[in-house]
């Protein structure tokens, strides 16, 4: 199956109590296609740029066979710029500056060579433009997956509730999930927020791992102990790409295919929070991916005798 994505290919400037860095490439669909390639599914993206983004980074994309045809670019516009500082426990952080610039005024074109995609990944973006990527597909897709935050439940809450009535899968943190649905229990929350429209809920609890609610099923995964966490600027966006684009490979759409997903998302989810930004991610093969999946196993593998 095709996947595409529309989300923002952006530039990121990250401080953590390891280091920090200059301006660097980030955004969630650049993770979301990044991780997608690994795992050799066709994937494009709808986004835009300004004038300033390095045409290196258009080629890194092309040379992973990422459909960038969708990437519209403002010559005279700057690029999506975002910074923050992460406090000592990488769970909480501080906006430093964001600048919006050509995500201002972005009005997503679908290439004709991506409209027959069978995955649709909404990324983080107002709720209204998510809407209209919907409305511009000749044919709906299989499945609609779609990320949001707490941001626009403050500030778009009809729109939202509009584009969450149309999702198929929503995937948000414990936090959202909780402002979202008005509940403190996960599940709960839900429920609650199955009755807004999506069949599947992911709830993503950062180092604590993530929860997948279908129906009354549950399903629950731990996230892996890594000795090196760096960065976790776009560790959900990875989580998300990881989730969709096994789906697109597996080409089926189902709870037990999505409990396979999950661990995907987080195995791939915790190679970018090894390094700052893209710079682990881009380095992970196919055979590193497969040495992940075999240490998740190895963590949630076991046998009980009942007597």
């Amino acid at each position: 199956m095709k996947l595409l994505v529309v989300g923002s290919v952006a530039f990121d400037a990250i401080e953590t109590p390891f280091g920090k860095t200059d301006k660097i490439l980030g955004g969630a669909a650049t993770y979301i296609g990044i991780t997608s390639s690994i795992l050799g599914v066709k994937s494009g993206i709808v986004s835009v740029v300004g004038g300033d983004f390095p045409q290196e980074h258009l080629d890194m994309f092309t040379n992973r066979e990422v459909n960038i045809e969708g990437i519209e670019i403002v010559k005279e516009g700057k690029t999506f710029f975002w910074s923050g500082k992460y406090h000592n426990d990488l769970n909480t952080r501080d906006t430093l500056a964001t600048e919006v610039n050509v995500l201002e005024n972005f009005d997503p074109k679908i290439p004709d060579s991506m409209q027959d995609a069978e995955i649709l990944l909404l990324g983080n973006l107002h709720p209204g433009v998510q809407l209209s990527v919907l409305e511009k597909m000749n044919n709906r897709p299989k499945l609609v997956i779609l990320d949001t935050m707490n941001f626009w439940m403050d500030s778009a809450w009809d729109i939202l509730m509009d584009m969450i009535a149309k999702t198929d899968v929503i995937t948000i943190n414990d936090e959202e999930a909780r402002q979202l649905s008005g509940e403190y229990s996960l599940v709960k929350a839900a429920k609650k927020i199955h009755t807004m429209g999506p069949e599947y809920v992911i709830i993503k609890k950062g180092e604590h791992g993530a929860l997948l609610f279908h129906d009354n099923k549950v399903f629950a995964i731990p996230a892996l102990p890594l000795e090196d966490v760096f960065d976790p600027t776009g560790a959900g966006d990875t989580f998300a790409g990881g989730f969709a684009a096994y789906l697109a490979k597996k080409e089926k759409i189902d709870f037990e295919t999505m409990k396979s997903a999950l661990i995907v998302g987080s195995a791939m989810a915790s190679f970018t929070v090894e390094k700052f930004g893209t710079e682990r991610i881009e380095e992970v093969s196919e055979a590193d991916m497969f040495s992940r999946l075999r240490q998740f196993k190895e963590l949630t593998t076991f046998d009980v005798e009942l007597q």
